[in-house]
């Protein structure tokens, strides 16, 4: 079989791999989907050429938490708090979701993080209303062409009528969804679980969901830390004592673990996500950036929900590094001094959304560097708008003055998906008509159910203890039972 060759000629290469650096004036030569060669000058013939010429080329961005399906009801959480989210999406907007709804959603979604030069997500999925939805899920994700760990959730978004049943039918169709449509290991969609938050359930189901993705190799993603004041999203040194934390494990948030907690993280090779926007605005504490540079943990960025934040993960690396070197300096500030350097570089914060993504969704080896034998995962970022001229300094540049329009070409497995700042597969203007008409039908339906968004309940988290403390009870007497 004839290969596919594809030449990426003439531009500034960032290759993110520190045995290579950095090319001023560059070629990348893929074939067949992967990075074969990289060097100042390529001499290959019969292929296709891509001219970068002004154009920076880089790997891919990486986002280590993305709640896609959102996407169909876009920035409706402006003004709401983490109370809000969980009682207006998680229980009266995830639950009015048609499989349809949820399909499309995957779509946009998809293609909106590809035009911003995303090719990588783990998709937090956990809409599965019933196993219609959740085929339709993937399907979506699927067709939208991203890159994805489809992190398949067990969260029941309506607990006292199920269309799904027991939360140990949910974990056994997992299987067949694993053997269905995500059996592929090396496949662009590859299967994951999105745990239900911890002490948010019995102890035994939330035993029984790592326990299913162990058994298929599934990487796993956990909201973890960032419910104050509750034992919600708490759990790791329960988890720890029985030996379940791994580096297969993302953990989200994490605003208000403690240092002992921290150190268990650091011990067992979990990855952090950290999500910049969401956490400022919902009330979730600071993001993680301090506590990940005292331990040791390596950052990784997330757009997180979309039914708040963009999915351009440029803003979120934008957000992140200005709030960690504030972070950073604050009480040198308020001693009545200037820092003399700054905490965190740009070219840092590119490795957030790249390298360290990579190694967060177990793909180091595959993904987030332009090395060679590598996925051919990279994007071309340049154009004519004034935000990309002069560029002076290219780290400089694509953190702070880069926008997803100045994303002019995406390749993903060496496909290209995105040419000359068009999505090659999707016409992104009529993706968004259809969620306009989505979210109305959505929006009609939940106001039919009589719920008034966000319909947090007065009270609502204070209601929620007896519960979670009672999880937490079950949690503790688990391990005891181990010793």
């Amino acid at each position: 079989m004839a290969q596919q060759r594809t030449l990426v000629r003439g531009g500034h290469v960032i290759t993110m791999d520190p045995a290579i650096g950095d090319l001023p004036t560059g070629d990348v030569l893929v074939e067949d989907g992967r990075i074969v060669q990289v060097a100042p000058s390529i001499d290959v013939t019969d292929c296709e050429v891509i001219d970068a010429r002004g154009h920076l080329v880089l790997p891919g961005l990486v986002d280590t938490h993305r709640h896609t399906w959102q996407s169909v009801v876009r920035g409706i959480c402006g003004d709401w708090t983490l109370g809000d989210y969980y009682f207006g999406i998680r229980l009266a907007i995830s639950p009015a979701m048609t499989a349809d709804d949820l399909y499309l959603g995957q779509v946009l979604g998809g293609a909106d993080a590809i035009n911003s030069g995303v090719t990588s997500i783990l998709d937090f999925s956990h809409t599965n209303n019933t196993p219609a939805h959740s085929d339709a899920a993937i399907a979506g994700i699927k067709a939208s062409g991203v890159r994805a760990v489809h992190c398949h959730g067990f969260f029941e978004s309506s607990p006292t009528s199920s269309r799904f049943g027991t939360h140990g039918d949910r974990v056994n169709d997992y299987h067949r969804l694993v053997r269905e449509q995500l059996s592929d290991p090396d496949g662009r969609v590859t299967a994951g679980v999105s745990l239900s938050e911890p002490l948010g359930l019995p102890w035994q189901d939330t035993l029984a969901e790592i326990a299913v993705a162990r058994e298929h190799g599934a990487l796993m993603v956990n909201h973890t830390g960032c419910v104050w004041g509750s034992p919600l999203t708490f759990g790791i040194p329960e988890l720890d004592a029985l030996g379940l934390l791994g580096p297969d494990i993302v953990h989200v948030h994490c605003n208000s673990l403690d240092d002992q907690e921290w150190e268990i993280l650091k011990r067992t090779g979990g990855k952090v996500s950290i999500s910049v926007e969401t956490e400022l605005n919902m009330g979730m504490g600071r993001p993680v950036f301090a506590a990940c540079r005292e331990h040791g943990v390596a950052p990784t960025l997330s757009a997180d929900v979309m039914s708040l934040n963009s999915g351009d993960l440029w803003h979120q690396a934008r957000f992140g590094l200005g709030f960690a070197r504030w972070d950073a300096t604050h009480d040198l500030n308020l001693s009545g001094k200037m820092p003399e350097t700054v905490v965190s570089s740009a070219k840092e914060a590119l490795g957030w959304v790249t390298v360290n993504g990579a190694e967060a969704l177990g793909m180091g080896d595959r993904i987030g560097s332009l090395t060679p034998g590598r996925k051919a995962d990279l994007i071309l970022v340049g154009g004519d708008s004034v935000e990309q001229h002069p560029r002076i300094d290219p780290y400089g540049t694509l953190i702070f003055q880069t926008t997803a329009n100045d994303v002019r070409t995406v390749l993903i497995d060496g496909e290209v998906v995105k040419r000359d700042g068009t999505l090659v597969a999707h016409d992104l203007a009529a993706l968004g008509r259809q969620a306009d008409v989505a979210a109305q039908e959505i929006l009609e339906r939940v106001a039919d159910a009589g719920v008034v968004l966000p319909g947090t309940p007065p009270g609502a988290w204070e209601a929620l203890e007896p519960m979670t403390r009672g999880f937490l009870a079950e949690a503790r007497a688990s391990v005891e039972a181990a010793r």
